[in-house]
């Protein structure tokens, strides 16, 4: 542990969905998540728009992990500048998942949880800075353009 913060999300760039249909055998869980998705593009459109999912933001209290550690869940869009190189804000869904610090109390846990914003603002900036969103950004565009030669069809969902 050589962070203050511990942030993980898997990232799904919206401009990347291209059907908005339920697989008629998809799990109550992954019907939820695509709803999610749905009501995310409705609200902020497909572009410059990031969907996270299976978020987790941690934060140190202490240098033990069994004393002071308080993590939340977070699900949402992030919303970038018009060339995807800086976070403009988050939309968020944020809940305490867990904690092991017994001093804690309900408006610290409020605080922090408003902290997770600017945690994921900053985050998100430093996944651009690392590539991550240009690697998104180059599979995208080969399955579209696999998907273009296909007439459309790549596979199941994709």
């Amino acid at each position: 542990m050589n962070r203050w913060v511990e942030i993980t999300f898997d990232c799904l760039p919206l401009r990347s969905v291209v059907r908005l249909d339920i697989p008629l055998d998809a799990s109550p869980k992954f019907e939820a998540f695509c709803e999610r998705v749905k009501a995310a593009l409705d609200k902020h459109g497909k572009f410059n728009s990031f969907y996270l999912y299976n978020g987790r933001c941690t934060y140190h209290l202490t240098n033990r992990e069994d004393v002071g550690t308080i993590q939340y869940r977070f699900e949402g869009t992030v919303l970038t500048d018009e060339e995807d190189l800086h976070t403009v804000r988050c939309d968020l869904d944020i809940g305490l998942l867990r904690e092991t610090c017994s001093w804690l109390s309900e408006p610290i846990v409020e605080w922090l949880g408003e902290t997770v914003l600017r945690s994921v603002s900053v985050e998100f900036d430093r996944y651009i800075e690392a590539g991550d969103l240009e690697k998104t950004r180059r599979r995208i565009e080969q399955l579209q353009a696999a998907a273009d030669q296909s007439g459309g069809f790549i596979g199941m969902y994709l």
